[in-house]
């Protein structure tokens, strides 16, 4: 089929034209930092670019260029500094052929001149798959002016186990939340036609062993193809998905990078993709030091190509070798053309072929004033209170409120990876270590990714300063509260680390005047060492770190009312928190809107109305915990205790998948007034009727939910499915009728004689306001 005004044999004819060396220099990347030269005059601190380098790195072209977010630090610069590479590719290129540039943007473009929007997570508590798609094409804007064609987002990884340090690059537990989010993200992302998304990680890498990072994944095929499949499906089916990133875990036995049935005949053959598979970083690489299933960088390069990755990354270490392992006979040259075939027709589409591809127009600044309202509507729908007895939403003036805690004065808390403060911390944490200013660190033998498990003691002002340079506008909770209460006073207590300071008597004393206590806790994600989550950064208790339980015990023994926000971009254990607070509100990295969006709430200007993505235990001895699990296990077990934790009282969540109050309250119930049933199942949609009802005394928002449950079939299946939902604003004492629609397809699931599908059978649909709130049910019947 055409594509612009080219075909897939205009293609084909292209990859015919190329020597054997042209074909494979467009299936790997080059390192950025690699074309450094000396500054240029106008920017004395910014490292100039030698692109005349090209020709002796790679003179039979490029296919892709890496680490360009470690380029000049404003948007121009940026755009001139990647206009010079590409000149330089096209000069070694055969036809003039340009480099696909890469990076990231799962919360905006990560680069300082890139707007920043709350993490993966938050986006996912909105439960908004419109403020996903606006954010996504705003992102996009950003990297197309710069001349960046394929944005590395969404993570499509469910995560069910809150160990793994990169559940806030997510959209949390649940397959259809997850989908419906990456959907929405791709549209956006792929709104113009030259930027294009990348699915990530492909497949079960949120689900490793242990929750740690790169491990193996211990899944069977049907949890694979079923639920942890369902998001680059859809994103496959519904939104053209352009391009898919391997994962670095093994499944089976077989990594991922080399596995053929994952990347080729489940991706390709059964979900239907035909666009490019990129390699996450190193991960040919890892098949020789860390799976070891190669011996040489040439088996690793064949296994990897021969599996259906078509690109290695960041570098050329391992497929720079498949000339001589075509060459030796050990591998077929027409695997290396279907793989260029796939990179250039990605090239084409974004007009990196000359002569190929529609032409573009000069490229349009991003709208700023789109991303600070997409921004701010994103951590207003996205902060969940999680419980409240009454005190909040606080008045301003009326009872003496200290605030304390390590995240209340803090800016760098509230950002988590891949955004554009984890990326200034890189460099600096990276200079601390080569300048000998880490105790205990060797520069002679330190690796780039021990910086993710290395402390750097005394650094963290320079973090927090240099967050604060790049969000100069951006403020701390504590200083938000006090521009709508001045009195309020701040007491520095409790850390990030235990450094033994803690004293009961101090705690006392800083609270004996308070009429309320403010804690703000939490826990910092990010890339550089000092973080306790991001990625390289799995914990073996998501605790709060420190001595902020040791803090909440202490105040709960002071009798003050307590308000504890908590600042976290996964589920953490909550119970000591539960149980000391009066009312408990989640900041899930809002990022720079975090410390007006949480002041505002808790002085009511917001009416919370986030939901969560994920389950919060109430024990670590729990995970993994979530709200879909199969008929015959997890919390909601037929037979109760007798199969559950002997030495817990309750076996569910503290908070459960859906959870989010609100400062006015709601009814749910099936419109049964109309003329239509209130749920039935007609031309393959299931339906229902709803009327949603605001019954306190503020306006508010909330996420009507609706379930499903397959009642008997000869696979074992999920306790509930989520099926759709929708946001509802709703006035003081306005009722509303909603109807939510899903088509029956989301209810199918790999048959025993392997086919997808769902057996004739009753089907219990389940509507509420939570996943532990179902206040409506009806059965429907499946031919």
């Amino acid at each position: 089929m055409a594509t612009g005004n080219w075909s897939p044999e205009d293609i084909r004819n292209l990859v015919s034209r190329l020597t054997l060396e042209q074909k494979v220099a467009q299936l790997s990347g080059l390192n950025t930092p690699e074309l450094f030269g000396p500054p240029d005059e106008d920017l004395p601190n910014v490292p100039g670019i030698d692109a005349s380098r090209l020709k002796q790195l790679r003179p039979h072209g490029l296919g892709h260029l890496s680490l360009a977010w470690f380029l000049a630090g404003d948007a121009d610069t940026l755009r001139t500094q990647l206009a010079t590479i590409q000149d330089g590719v096209r000069e070694v290129s055969p036809f003039g052929i340009g480099a696909l540039v890469h990076n990231e943007g799962i919360n905006g473009f990560l680069h300082a001149s890139g707007s920043q929007f709350p993490t993966a997570w938050a986006q996912a508590t909105t439960w908004d798959p419109g403020l996903v798609r606006r954010a996504a094409t705003v992102t996009s804007a950003h990297m197309g002016h710069a001349g960046i064609q394929l944005m590395f987002s969404p993570v499509m990884d469910i995560n069910r186990d809150p160990r793994w340090g990169r559940v806030h690059e997510t959209y949390g537990e649940d397959p259809e939340l997850a989908a419906q989010m990456s959907v929405a993200f791709v549209r956006g992302a792929q709104h113009a036609p030259d930027v294009l998304a990348t699915g990530k990680h492909f497949l079960g890498y949120g689900n490793s062993e242990g929750a740690l990072n790169q491990a193996a994944t211990q899944l069977g095929r049907r949890a694979l193809v079923d639920e942890y499949a369902e998001p680059f499906r859809r994103a496959i089916a519904e939104a053209g998905l352009a391009a898919v990133m391997n994962s670095y875990n093994e499944i089976d036995g077989v990594p991922v990078a080399a596995n053929r049935w994952l990347l080729t005949e489940l991706l390709r053959d059964t979900l239907g993709f035909d666009g490019l598979v990129v390699s996450d970083y190193d991960s040919v690489n890892l098949l020789r030091t860390h799976h070891r299933t190669a011996r040489t960088e040439g088996e690793a390069a064949v296994q990897a190509l021969s599996a259906g990755l078509d690109v290695e990354l960041p570098g050329n270490a391992n497929f720079a070798f498949l000339v001589d392992e075509v060459a030796a006979g050990r591998l077929d040259e027409k695997v290396v053309d279907l793989a260029v075939t796939r990179v250039l027709a990605i090239k084409a589409r974004v007009g990196l072929v000359p002569g190929f591809g529609p032409g573009h127009a000069p490229a349009v600044r991003p709208d700023r004033e789109e991303a600070a309202e997409v921004r701010r509507a994103i951590a207003a729908r996205g902060t969940v209170l999680l419980q409240n007895d009454g005190i909040l939403p606080l008045t301003t003036g009326e009872r003496r409120i200290v605030v304390l805690g390590p995240a209340a004065d803090e800016l760098r808390v509230h950002f988590g990876a891949y955004t554009s403060v984890s990326n200034a911390e890189m460099p600096l944490g990276m200079m601390a270590v080569m300048e000998g200013k880490v105790p205990g660190v060797d520069p002679a033998t330190f690796n780039f990714t021990d910086i993710f498990q290395t402390r750097m003691p005394g650094m963290d002002p320079t973090f927090e300063g240099a967050a604060r340079d790049l969000h100069p506008e951006a403020a701390t909770i504590l200083g938000a509260v006090r521009e709508l209460d001045a009195k309020v006073d701040f007491v520095e207590l409790g850390s990030f680390e235990k450094d033994g300071s803690l004293d009961a008597g101090t705690v006392r004393a800083a609270v004996a005047d308070a009429d309320l206590v403010l804690a703000v806790l939490g826990e910092r994600t990010g890339w550089v060492g000092n973080n306790t989550a991001g990625e390289g950064q799995t914990t073996a208790s998501p605790s709060l770190p420190g001595d902020q339980e040791e803090l909440l015990g202490q105040l709960a023994a002071t009798g003050k009312p307590l308000v504890t926000v908590v600042v976290s971009g996964r589920p953490l254990l909550l119970e000591k928190a539960a149980q000391a607070s009066n009312a408990v509100l989640l900041a899930p990295l809002l990022g720079e809107e975090a410390g007006t969006t949480i002041a505002h709430t808790l002085f009511g200007l917001i009416n919370p109305s986030g939901k969560l993505p994920s389950t919060f235990p109430r024990h670590l001895g729990q995970l993994p915990l979530y709200h879909g699990h199969h008929h015959g296990s997890g919390y909601e077990h037929p037979t109760g205790t007798r199969h559950g934790y002997g030495d817990l009282d309750a076996q569910g969540p503290l908070y459960a998948f859906g959870h989010g109050l609100s400062y006015t309250s709601f009814e749910i119930a099936y419109d049964d007034g109309a003329d239509l049933p209130a749920v039935e199942l007609v031309d393959g949609v299931i339906r229902a009727r709803l009327t949603v009802a605001n019954t306190g005394d503020r306006d508010g928002e909330t996420v009507v939910q609706l379930y499903a449950r397959d009642e008997f079939a000869s696979v074992v299946r999920p306790v509930r499915q989520l099926l759709a939902f929708t946001r509802v604003a709703l006035a003081t004492g306005e009722t509303k009728s909603v109807v939510l629609e899903a088509p029956v397809e989301r209810l199918h699931y790999t048959l025993t004689d392997g086919r997808r599908g769902i057996e004739p059978g009753d089907v219990t649909v389940l509507a509420g306001l939570a996943s532990d709130a179902l206040a409506c049910a009806a059965t429907v019947t499946v031919d």
